[in-house]
């Protein structure tokens, strides 16, 4: 019986190890070939031993050359043709647009396309993202619109944006909340001894909100109330926004910001902090809230698109408006002074981890999809 073969298009190998290698380890025990088609860098034979077939594309985040962006799309093309997938898992803009451009062409008969979060263009308030998002919007139109496509996304927010945009005009769309969170790897982790600790896991970008945090914990400090940030993860050199990395050592140097660089083992940050940060422009599902809800971590995060999903306020945190400084100074100083409150949120950030966003769950939506539209067996 042949297996039918999923296809993931994913442009960094990282990002594929960190968000689908759960999903993927389930299509493949349920009787999927798995292809994954991205930039190999560090992580490619992880996801060969895993028993994934790696496909090394051309297709670059970052490029503007159109030549190169000709012939990514033919590479995509050939991929595709060669491999022959019953369904690829295109996941970001440029791998939708493209891929869904090379898949057209090549015939795949069911394409899923994955927006984890609407990004730079509709996340920013920058006057760049304003002037980008009339064409990538047709672009995306084009894209979500196919008959064969069907949209993945991952809160509600990113489907009404995108229909108010006029960007989504179908309903086949699944809402999977995030990439599921291993509940017994991320386990509850007591409260550290020593200073009130805010710990922050992300890119180290601007729209991220990170100098946002650096300030409000200035202001506390000098306020009396003394705060101390653990920023874990390096800049985005692929994002407009990006912060120097001499940015980051002065905040160290200032001794506002212990600044530890990537983390393979997260960890390590949720170990060393009271309360999870992320008061960034705007998610898809932030896996870093997720893993530290399940450290039994209590949230801050701001009102924005997938941070609302898992940050519900007075229960598992606190919410504050995108850039609103003085708010997260607020809400810093009211953690530092109320251990009970902390304790009481990340109890229930906890049991929010549990019933619905474990690997369980996320894991058997995604698959439920995959035997939808290309059951095993089926050549």
């Amino acid at each position: 019986m042949t297996r039918p073969t999923l296809l993931y298009l994913v442009t960094e190998d990282w990002f594929f190890w960190s968000h689908r290698t759960p999903i993927a380890r389930a299509a493949r025990d349920a009787g999927f070939r798995v292809v994954v088609a991205t930039r190999e860098a560090e992580h490619g034979d992880r996801i060969r031993a895993e028993g994934f077939e790696l496909v090394p594309i051309k297709l670059r985040r970052t490029s503007l050359n159109p030549l190169a962006e000709l012939a990514a799309v033919a590479d995509l093309e050939a991929i595709y043709r060669r491999e022959k997938p019953a369904i690829v898992h295109q996941v970001a803009v440029k791998p939708v647009v493209y891929g869904t451009w090379a898949a057209r062409r090549a015939g795949v008969p069911a394409i899923i396309n994955a927006l984890d979060g609407l990004g730079f263009v509709y996340a920013s308030r920058r006057p760049a993202a304003r002037l980008l998002r009339p064409p990538v919007g047709l672009l995306l139109r084009w894209a979500l619109n196919r008959p064969n496509v069907h949209v993945h996304l991952q809160n509600e927010d990113d489907r009404a944006t995108l229909r108010r945009a006029g960007v989504l005009g179908h309903d086949r769309v699944s809402i999977i909340r995030g990439a599921g969170i291993d509940l017994e790897h991320f386990a509850p982790l007591p409260e550290p001894d020593g200073p009130f600790t805010v710990g922050m896991a992300a890119r180290m970008n601007h729209e991220k909100g990170v100098g946002d945090l650096v300030e409000a914990a200035r202001r506390a400090t000098r306020a009396g109330t003394p705060v101390r940030i653990v920023l874990a993860g390096a800049p985005d050199r692929g994002n407009p926004t990006a912060i120097p990395e001499s940015a980051l050592r002065a905040w160290a140097a200032e001794g506002l910001v212990d600044w530890w660089g990537f983390q393979a083992d997260v960890r390590k940050v949720w170990a060393a902090a009271h309360v999870a940060a992320l008061p960034s422009s705007g998610e898809g599902l932030p896996k870093a809230l997720l893993e530290a809800a399940a450290c039994q971590r209590p949230l801050l995060a701001t009102d924005v698109a997938g941070n609302r999903e898992v940050t519900l306020p007075g229960e598992t945190g606190l919410r504050v408006a995108y850039q609103d400084v003085a708010g997260l100074t607020e809400a810093l100083v009211r953690f530092a002074r109320d251990s009970g409150e902390r304790r009481r949120m990340g109890l229930q950030a906890r049991r929010l981890a549990e019933t619905a966003f474990s690997e369980a769950v996320v894991v058997g939506q995604t698959l439920d999809l995959y035997r939808r539209l290309a059951p095993p067996g089926a050549t």
